[in-house]
């Protein structure tokens, strides 16, 4: 079988915008500065009087979104994850989550997939930050495809969003004829002894540790969770009641994001042993994408040894 193509989030992100602009004339599109790497340069290009380049000055950024979209307009605002959250928190708070604004905050460059940018540019806190903001929609989808249909689906989705996009080019992952709805998981493997939940390139991994178990008589099932908030609590409720164990993998701090809020959902529907592959912790040093991943225990192998422990307390 060849190889899916692979393509950043990001990549992807700024081709749908230019389809979208072309399509509503109410999208607008603001940058701090970074446009050719959030790869909203695209639409800047093409629609240079719906574009504005707010500079290095984010909050000032948000504000000004906040007031285009109060005025009518679909406006998304992009910069890097680590700036999108915790420079422009109370921005965020005041100007977009009171108010429930039609604003969709697009973040670009989002875990330690980075790299070599270190641990200033490292965004590990933004699903945590993103998800305690009332109204707000968190997503972070695993593969181009996904991507394209999650910013479809938010311009024509009114309300607050933040969407975590990342630097480096991921395989894809969703199947052909997938279809993005917001608050729902992608079923893609399925499984009887253990579910693994995982979301952005963590996906791709959960898929390869699945395949490596199954060898091992392990039968995993994979859920992709794009749609951190509002979450799917019904397919969680499932998979713990069918398979009797969870797995959550996620680019992100162990607390505050995905794993904190399937355990919310498992505790509160249906108490089964779950196991956590995340950022302990801590801060990462800076590396390679590929360096950093294995350093801090964000890969199959990972997957794996999660999964078995996570079925070993299952039969304890």
């Amino acid at each position: 079988m060849a190889p899916k193509e692979s393509v950043a989030t990001r990549e992807a992100y700024g081709r749908t915008l230019v389809t979208l602009g072309r399509e509503n004339p109410n999208i607008v599109v603001l940058d701090a500065d970074l446009s050719k790497s959030t790869m909203t340069i695209y639409f800047a290009r093409e629609f240079p009087q719906r574009f504005f380049d707010c500079g290095i000055a984010e909050q000032n950024m948000i504000g000004i979104a906040a007031g285009l979209a109060a005025s009518g307009k679909i406006a998304f605002a992009s910069t890097f994850a680590v700036f999108a959250t915790g420079r422009v928190f109370d921005q965020l708070r005041m100007a977009v989550s009171q108010p429930r604004l039609n604003v969709k905050v697009v973040a670009t460059h989002g875990g330690i997939s980075v790299g070599e940018d270190g641990l200033s540019h490292h965004a590990i806190e933004d699903v945590a930050l993103a998800c305690s903001l009332p109204g707000f929609n968190v997503i972070v989808p695993a593969d181009g495809e996904e991507t394209s249909q999650a910013i479809r689906a938010i311009a024509a989705t009114p309300g607050p969003f933040y969407v975590r996009l990342g630097r480096p080019k991921v395989p894809r992952v969703v199947p052909e004829g997938y279809r993005f709805e917001l608050g729902r998981a992608a079923l893609l493997r399925e499984g009887r002894d253990v579910t693994v939940i995982a979301n952005g390139m963590l996906v791709a991994a959960a898929m390869d540790a699945a395949d490596s178990l199954a060898k091992q008589g392990v039968d995993c099932r994979v859920l992709n969770m794009a749609t951190v908030k509002p979450l799917d609590v019904e397919a969680v409720t499932r998979a713990a009641a069918e398979t009797g164990a969870i797995v959550t993998a996620e680019e992100h701090l162990e607390h505050g994001g995905l794993g904190a809020r399937v355990a919310q959902a498992v505790v509160a529907h249906q108490p089964v042993p779950v196991s956590f592959v995340a950022i302990k912790d801590m801060y990462a040093r800076s590396g390679t994408p590929d360096e950093l991943l294995r350093r801090y225990g964000l890969t199959a192998a990972e997957i794996e040894k999660a999964v078995k422990a996570a079925i070993a307390r299952k039969k304890s």
